[in-house]
């Protein structure tokens, strides 16, 4: 990528440094530690600081002053002789007030392994392997392609049999081999730049330009992204541009000043999570964050960032009681500061990087998250669906006998599921601190815990949206998530946890090759209720559709333990209708009860359809089927059906 600097003086408003266009959206280039012929240079932004200089490892943590540089940026520079790659380093700063501290380069590209602090010289090259994937990655990831994630915490996905971290490397083929036997068509890694306390799961970030160095080298985690690509997977970052820890070695108080957050605490502090807000009315905040998004994607090849937190950048009084928070120039709770950095973030990102996703994670109802900037929208190409994940969690949770008195909930994200690009997220954050695990969640005895949750996952795998399934979801791991501790990887030698992982991986093949799943997940026109003959709200209906010469393909739910024979469903049309996926099926651990692979559907109208349906529904089931025949035999990743 170049330099857009040629743009960048218009851009860069009116509280812009001198000579700070000249790297707009690419600070990385200038800033931090570079190698030079015979040691490096550093330039650090302190506008506010005494005086700068480096301390490290090649010169005994003797401090080497930095000179300010004279065009009012509020930055300091210098070349040193000796340095070299891998060394460490911190800028030990005398701030506003005369303290002396030593910070870690916000700009670092490797930092050192946890509980160290300082950072550490590093080029990033790598030959890539990946230029198959890059082609064609605009036509893998287009709206109307299948998009299944798989996301994953790479401290506790697996480790080594004495409890260490695996290194990326060692991840990369293990999880590649995994996510092509299931079929999923991505990954999405939890947060991985550096941060100090391994429980924040990556969360708190200190080192944004840096992975963390628990599972190796920046190098190795290229190998993971460039492994996952070869095999046909894409791989999506958690990214973190909402709050930032207040630990001392990092960007809090950098040189002496609230510099990246905002002084004042009902702005610049969040307490939901203990730690500091960016102030994004600072340009030189804004380039910092849109420059590293940008990093991410062309240092390591990323095909899409999910911006964490959204919500609480839009909204001033997020987590706050009244009295706790300063209300924008207008007297509203918009953050008008944080929507003016979304909207320029994602209109960076995809400016240079049209082929990629922009994914946020919001849970209220703002509107416009994935519309386009210049369409009033926030620029986000994705919104993960909270609404939907809540309602389904929530009715999915209660006992069986009560369903029928809250069909709104399984029912309500059709009213809206195409105001937004959405993802529908069973993620991480629901599967922790005494929630319990997918399985546990579901009620009755052990054989309908599995049944429900195999129907949920037939449900959301066919509803409208793109799927998000946080890892151990795959085999109905019993437990909830812990990031000290491994999956129970012993669980797949049992008949049910194995049947499970069947039942995903063949959820997976058939959204992948079944274009009417996938071809409109965004558009209304690829959905509609279908009629039955009674109106037994624990029962589901629903025609999803492609083309005019495309398989249409229904979904049945059953959603108590109750078997359905004889249940007439109105269909487009009369004639074979074979029975794709039976959720019931021994294969998957169930009972075995369904049509026998097809039924037929006669000329006899049902309210509005000009056919009707006679199948058997089994308990806690669902049924995928279709008016063609599949075959969904496993098939490579990278074999995507999707529209142009």
């Amino acid at each position: 990528m170049t330099s857009t600097s040629t743009t960048a003086a218009s851009n860069a408003g009116p509280n812009a440094p001198s000579g700070s266009a000249v790297h707009h959206h690419r600070q990385f280039d200038a800033m931090g530690a570079h190698r030079t012929p015979a040691g490096a240079s550093f330039t650090v932004w302190a506008p506010n600081a005494r005086s700068v200089g480096v301390v490290g490892s090649f010169n005994g943590w003797n401090v080497q002053a930095l000179d300010p540089m004279a065009d009012g940026s509020g930055r300091w520079t210098g070349t040193l002789v000796g340095p070299k790659h891998g060394d460490y380093y911190k800028y030990r700063i005398e701030g506003a007030h005369g303290e002396w501290v030593d910070k870690a380069d916000p700009y670092a590209l490797r930092c050192e392994h946890p509980p160290g602090t300082a950072s550490q010289i590093w080029d990033l090259g790598h030959h890539w392997g990946d230029r198959a994937w890059m082609a064609r990655r605009g036509q893998q990831q287009a709206h109307r392609a299948p998009m299944s994630i798989y996301e994953v915490h790479l401290g506790s996905w697996q480790r080594e049999e004495d409890g260490r971290f695996l290194n990326y490397r060692d991840i990369a083929l293990r999880l590649a081999s995994h996510c092509e036997a299931l079929g999923f068509t991505h990954v999405e890694l939890m947060p991985i730049a550096e941060h100090p306390f391994y429980g924040s799961w990556g969360y708190q970030t200190t080192g944004y330009y840096a992975p963390s160095a628990r599972y190796g080298t920046p190098q190795d985690l290229m190998v993971l992204v460039d492994t996952l690509h070869q095999r046909g997977i894409g791989v999506i970052l958690d990214w973190v541009g909402s709050h930032f820890p207040s630990d001392a070695h990092a960007l809090a108080r950098f040189d002496g000043t609230e510099l990246y957050e905002h002084a004042d605490p009902r702005l610049g502090f969040h307490p939901q999570w203990n730690s500091l807000i960016f102030n994004y009315s600072r340009y030189e905040v804004r380039d910092f964050l849109i420059s590293n998004a940008l990093f991410w994607l062309e240092k390591y090849h990323f095909d899409g960032i999910r911006v964490d937190a959204v919500a609480s950048m839009l909204y001033l009084d997020f987590a706050r009681e009244p009295g706790q928070w300063v209300p924008n120039v207008h007297g509203g709770n918009q953050n008008l500061d944080a929507v003016r950095f979304l909207e320029d973030l994602n209109s960076a990102v995809y400016a240079q990087f049209p082929d990629v996703h922009m994914i946020a994670e919001e849970s209220t109802a703002w509107p416009g998250v994935s519309r386009p900037v210049h369409h009033g929208g926030l620029g986000f190409g994705m919104k993960w669906n909270m609404g939907w994940m809540n309602d389904t969690l929530r009715y999915m949770a209660r006992p069986h006998f009560f369903r029928k008195w809250h069909g709104d909930d399984i029912r309500f994200s059709a009213a809206y599921a195409f105001d937004e690009n959405f993802v529908l997220p069973l993620s991480h954050d629901e599967v922790v601190y005494g929630k319990g695990s997918l399985l546990e969640k579901q009620p009755g005895d052990e054989w309908q815990r599995f049944a429900g949750l195999r129907t949920l996952y037939g449900l959301m795998w066919t509803h409208p949206g793109k799927k998000l399934l946080f890892m151990g979801g795959e085999f109905a791991q019993p437990q909830e998530w812990h990031h000290e501790r491994t999956l129970d990887w012993h669980l797949w030698a049992r008949p049910m946890h194995s049947g499970m992982a069947r039942w995903v991986a063949d959820l997976n093949s058939a959204y992948r090759r079944i274009p009417a799943l996938h071809v409109h997940d965004f558009e209304s026109r690829g959905f509609g209720w279908l009629p039955l003959d009674t109106h037994d709200p624990t029962l589901l209906a629903f025609v999803r559709r492609a083309g005019p010469d495309d398989a249409l393909a229904i979904t049945l739910c059953n959603l108590t333990p109750a078997p359905r024979h004889g249940l007439r469903i109105g269909v487009p049309h009369a004639g074979a209708w074979h029975e794709l996926l039976n959720s019931d099926a021994g294969f998957y651990g169930g009972s075995g009860l369904g049509n026998f692979g097809r039924a037929e559907a006669v000329d006899v109208p049902m309210n509005g359809q000009p056919a009707t349906l006679a199948v058997t529904l089994p308990p806690l089931a669902m049924l995928l089927l279709t008016d063609q025949p599949f075959n969904l035999s496993p098939a490579p990743t990278g074999e995507q059906h999707a529209r142009p």
